[in-house]
């Protein structure tokens, strides 16, 4: 399957990535960090997923089904995680994580 057929896809994982760097700077700078332990490191995570399967669809892996399945896991976790903190970068990335979740699940 081209890439080209997967531009929603490949849109989706960008913003989720980007979502999750926002997030990620923004706990950085919030009082209590050691709270926002978790959600720093599935931040990253979910960040460093997003990238790579966006990279992957774009030069048109044969893995995209793997890795999609993973990449879903990984953005379920990171939305679960900034779904239990009010913040509004967290509310906004945990909600960029479910779209993405399911977009993945979609091609997996």
């Amino acid at each position: 399957m081209s890439h080209k057929q997967h531009n929603e896809l490949i849109q989706t994982l960008h913003d989720c990535m980007t979502a999750c760097n926002h997030c990620y700077d923004a706990c950085l700078k919030e009082d209590d960090i050691k709270m926002m332990a978790e959600c720093l490191r599935l931040d990253r995570e979910c960040a460093d997923i997003c990238n790579y399967l966006e990279q992957a669809v774009s030069r048109n892996t044969p893995f995209v089904s793997e890795l999609a399945s993973v990449c879903a896991k990984i953005c379920e976790a990171c939305g679960n995680e900034c779904k239990k903190h009010d913040h509004d970068h967290c509310q906004k990335c945990a909600d960029a994580c479910f779209k993405c979740a399911e977009a993945c699940k979609n091609v997996a």
